[in-house]
């Protein structure tokens, strides 16, 4: 009689019952992320309401600035279209980013409000600075002297140049009458100059040559195929069809 206790069955694992725990588990998961995300949306919203007097103290002409708080996976409240606030990973922490060419700038970074609307509120300061001076320059430019329109030679000239040679000035210094003009203009077209003898000469000697190549090629075609005919074609023309007709 065998005396050892029986050895137990492992228990089958269950695949309705792990998807339970699983949708259990992943309930639990969005709820607390849920919660987060409300955690980090009441703290922006408590900066937010900190940073409308400091906003609302810009000039009323400028529409640089909007605070607007944007929902998501990741809370974010702007400022304007370049910075915002957001939470750190901590959802205690205020970390205040400014979008440049060189990426993503940390402007500030505190748990404390007040330390984050003192930057929000030197930042603005700095963004209406660099406007005022935009503007200066803008109205630098457009006070810039310009040439004077009673001047001919500031506007003419540079379309003169870019047409052609001026004509030359009448050494009488008067202004010339109609035909005058006309011939003054078609002076400006020179004459082709006439063709020499000697380039005349080459270029009947290139001919020449160019129909003493084109005759010599053509007798070496001649005597190539005549030499062809007699040496080779001449046997196999006998040998495979009839009498060579010469």
């Amino acid at each position: 009689m065998n005396d050892k206790p029986e050895t137990e069955l492992a228990p089958q694992p269950d695949l309705a019952a792990a998807i339970r725990q699983a949708r259990v588990e992943n309930a639990e998961r969005a709820e607390a992320i849920a919660d987060l995300r409300e955690i980090e949306m009441g703290r922006l919203a408590l900066l937010e309401s900190a940073l409308k007097p400091v906003v609302g103290q810009a000039p009323p002409d400028v529409d640089m600035f909007d605070l607007a708080l944007a929902r998501g996976d990741h809370p974010r409240l702007f400022v304007d279209m370049i910075a915002f606030v957001d939470m750190a990973h901590d959802r205690r922490t205020y970390r205040f980013h400014q979008d440049t060419r060189n990426g993503r700038v940390l402007i500030a970074e505190s748990q404390s409000v007040d330390a984050i609307a003192a930057a929000v509120a030197n930042y603005v300061a700095r963004r209406l600075i660099e406007r005022e001076r935009a503007l200066a320059s803008d109205w630098r430019d457009a006070q810039a002297p310009q040439p004077h329109k009673t001047d001919p030679q500031a506007h003419k000239a540079p379309q003169d140049e870019a047409k052609g040679p001026r004509a030359w000035p009448l050494a009488g210094g008067g202004r010339a009458s109609g035909s005058e003009a006309i011939e003054a203009a078609a002076g400006d077209w020179a004459a082709p100059p006439r063709r020499g003898f000697v380039r005349r000469l080459g270029d009947v000697l290139s001919v020449f040559l160019m129909m003493l190549g084109s005759i010599t090629l053509a007798l070496l075609i001649g005597l190539g195929g005549y030499l062809a005919w007699t040496m080779r074609l001449r046997d196999l023309w006998a040998q495979w069809t009839a009498p060579p007709p010469f």
